[in-house]
C-alpha cells in the first residue's frame, strides 16, 4: 500500500488544508458532543426532554456540556496512527493498517488503565493525555475487536457479523490523506474497519465515508464526492447495501423540506450504511453547519454517531471557521484536537523535513516514536 508522490505545497494550499483538517476533526468531535446527551433516545424522548424543536444546543452528558464519546477518542487515535505510519516509513516498514492497529490498542489501554503510564515513552504524547482515560460507552464490538494482539483483516475480520457505525465514525482521518489516490484511501479504511467490524456492510461503509471526506478535503462538492464513493464501491463484493443507502440519501434531498422522519428512514436499523447515508443527507440539506448537525442528532437513531459522521463531512467541506464558535468553546478536549490536527497537517505537508534523510527533529520523534 502506498501513496502518490507528494506535491510542493504553497502557503495558501497549506492554510486551506490545515483549515479542512481542523474542521474535520473538530466537526467529528462537536457532532459527537451534540448527539451524546440524546444518544439512545427516540425523537419523542428528545422532544420531551428538549422541547418541540428537539435538541438545539449542547447539553450535559457524562457530567458536563460538550462531552465526547468513544467515537471522538478513536478518531484521534486514527490520526495518531496515520502520523506514526508516516514516521515509520523511514525505517522501510510501511504497513499503515498495522500502525493503526497499534494506535487502537493504545486507545484500548485508556479504557482499561486508570491513567497514562508515563514510563512508556513509545506510546507518544496522545496516549499521555489524561482526559482520554474515561470510559464513554464503547460497544462490545470495539472492546472485543481490539482486546488482543490479533489484527483483523478483510480476509479474516474480527466480529464478522458486526455492521455497526463505529468503524465508519473513526474513519474521517483517512479521508485527509489528500496525496493518496481515492482507491487507496478506501482500501486503508476498509482494512482498518475490519479490525472491529467484519461484516462487509460495516467495513465498506467506512471505506465509502473515507472517500467522501477525501473528495471534500480536496475541494470537491459533496455530491461529486459521493458519486466518487459510489463508483469505487461498485467494484467491491457486498457493496449493494451501502450503494443503495447512499443513493437513497441523494434521492431524499429532492423529496421536500428536511425533516427528522427522513433522517430516521435513512438510518433504518442503525447499521453503518444507514448512518453514513443519513450523515450525507444532513450535510447536503443543512442550511449551515449548525442546522446540518441539529438534523443529524434529532431522530430515532443513534445520535452521537450520526452527529460525528455529519460533523466530519461538514468540517471537511467548509473548514474550521464554519463551525459554531460557541459549541467549540465548550468542546471537551478541544486543545488536544487542535494540536493533533496541526501535527497531522504539518506531517502531511512537511514530513521529510521532520524525519527524512536530510535530518530529523528529535522532538517530533518523541511525540511520534518509530517504535
Amino acid at each position: 500500500m502506498g501513496a502518490t508522490a507528494g506535491a510542493v505545497w504553497g502557503r495558501t494550499e497549506q492554510q486551506d488544508f490545515r483549515s479542512r483538517v481542523r474542521g474535520t476533526l473538530l466537526g467529528v468531535a462537536v457532532g459527537d458532543a451534540l448527539g451524546a446527551p440524546v444518544d439512545g433516545l427516540g425523537l419523542d424522548g428528545i422532544r420531551e426532554a428538549h422541547g418541540a424543536e428537539g435538541l438545539a444546543d449542547l447539553a450535559s452528558a457524562y457530567g458536563r456540556r460538550g462531552a465526547v464519546t468513544h467515537l471522538t477518542q478513536l478518531s484521534l487515535f486514527s490520526v495518531d496512527g496515520l502520523i506514526r505510519a508516516q514516521v515509520r516509513r523511514d525505517t522501510g516498514a510501511w504497513h499503515p493498517p498495522t500502525d493503526l492497529h497499534r494506535a487502537y490498542r493504545r486507545w484500548i489501554a485508556t479504557q482499561r488503565d486508570w491513567g497514562p503510564d508515563l514510563r512508556r515513552k513509545d506510546d507518544g504524547w496522545l496516549a499521555h493525555e489524561e482526559w482520554l482515560y474515561v470510559r464513554r460507552d464503547a460497544p462490545r464490538a470495539l472492546l472485543l475487536g481490539l482486546g488482543d494482539e490479533t489484527m483483523g483483516t478483510p480476509e479474516a475480520p474480527k466480529n464478522p457479523d458486526e455492521r455497526g457505525p463505529e468503524a465508519a465514525a473513526r474513519s474521517a482521518p483517512f479521508g485527509l490523506l489528500v496525496g493518496w489516490e481515492p482507491q487507496l484511501v478506501a482500501q486503508l479504511a476498509v482494512e482498518c474497519a475490519a479490525q472491529t467490524h467484519g461484516h462487509p456492510t460495516g467495513y465498506l461503509a467506512a471505506g465509502a465515508y473515507a472517500v467522501i471526506v477525501h473528495g471534500l478535503a480536496r475541494g470537491e462538492s459533496l455530491d461529486a464526492a459521493v458519486q466518487k464513493g459510489l463508483a469505487l464501491l461498485a467494484a467491491r463484493p457486498g457493496h449493494q447495501a451501502v450503494t443503495d443507502a447512499l443513493q437513497q440519501a441523494l434521492g431524499a434531498v429532492r423529496q421536500g423540506m428536511p425533516a427528522p422522519g427522513r433522517v430516521s428512514a435513512l438510518i433504518g436499523g442503525g447499521t453503518a450504511e444507514g448512518l453514513v447515508a443519513a450523515a450525507v443527507y444532513c450535510a447536503l440539506v443543512g442550511e449551515d453547519v449548525r442546522h446540518g448537525l441539529r438534523l443529524a442528532v434529532n431522530h430515532d437513531g443513534p445520535s452521537a454517531a450520526t452527529g460525528a459522521l455529519a460533523g466530519g463531512l461538514l468540517g471537511a467541506l467548509h473548514g474550521e471557521t464554519a463551525l459554531p464558535p460557541a459549541w467549540l468553546a465548550e468542546l471537551e478536549g478541544r486543545p488536544t484536537v487542535l494540536e493533533l490536527a496541526d501535527d497531522f497537517a504539518m506531517e502531511m505537508t512537511q514530513g521529510p523535513a521532520l524525519h527524512g534523510p536530510a535530518g530529523s527533529s528529535p522532538g517530533w520523534l518523541t511525540r511520534y516514536p518509530r517504535g
